[in-house]
């Protein structure tokens, strides 16, 4: 596998989507370079980052939103 191949890989072998044998060679390639392993490592930050950015991070997250908001939106809505 080329660094060009891991490239185009990634997002499969991040969501777990590459099968077996692509993914044995996937972590071969990895085991032996050192800036595909950077590569991923950075790319997985910047997806961490983002979602936080956008989101907070997971474990600040409300399970619901808060209910005057969903009411304060749901009068907007109906408002012409």
């Amino acid at each position: 596998m080329t660094c060009q191949e891991v490239f185009e890989f990634l997002m499969a072998y991040l969501d777990g989507d590459l099968p077996e044998g692509e993914r044995t060679t996937f972590e071969t390639h990895l085991a032996a370079c050192p800036p595909c392993v950077a590569y991923l490592e950075t790319y997985q930050d910047a997806v961490r980052l983002g979602k936080e950015a956008c989101c907070g991070p997971e474990e600040a997250a409300p399970a619901r939103a808060p209910e005057e908001l969903v009411r304060a939106i749901l009068s907007a809505r109906h408002k012409p």
